[in-house]
């Protein structure tokens, strides 16, 4: 079970757009809004409330916590911080994204936290998302919940 702290996190990292804008890197699709949401719904013009925005987060973390579930059932075995470093990761890249991370992975599965904390901050990832990414993983590496502030 991810820990609350997730959803806090998340709107940290994510922060709140409440009208859709274009991919930094496309400048066009995917087109999110909210809290990092995207989809088929979301397009040039399309403004939400904060309400909205808080629905789609909960949806959008059910929906990684279950391609998580799906992909790597033994990601629950995890103590509640480390679930939310996958699940957090997940939501930044997709679940998709984060299966490329095999040797990541392997690491975290075999609890070797502060092997696998070394492996993700030297990625391409890391280097995109800076701050993020090292938090993720010294709460990989001690199992304790970093923060987003």
């Amino acid at each position: 079970m991810t820990s609350p702290n997730l959803a806090v996190d998340l709107r940290i990292y994510e922060g709140l757009r409440l009208t859709a804008y274009p991919d930094p890197l496309s400048g066009g699709a995917p087109w999110t809004i909210g809290y990092g949401h995207t989809g088929r719904e979301v397009h040039p013009g399309l403004v939400w409330t904060g309400l909205q925005a808080e629905d789609a987060l909960t949806g959008d973390i059910a929906a990684v916590c279950r391609g998580l579930d799906a992909s790597l059932p033994w990601w629950r075995m995890l103590d509640d911080t480390r679930q939310d470093c996958l699940a957090n990761m997940a939501f930044n890249m997709g679940v998709h994204g984060l299966l490329g991370f095999a040797g990541f992975l392997a690491l975290v599965k075999a609890r070797n936290f502060p092997a696998a904390a070394a492996d993700v901050l030297n990625t391409r990832w890391a280097a995109q998302v800076g701050v993020r990414a090292r938090r993720i993983a010294e709460q990989m590496r001690t199992g304790l919940h970093q923060g987003a502030a």
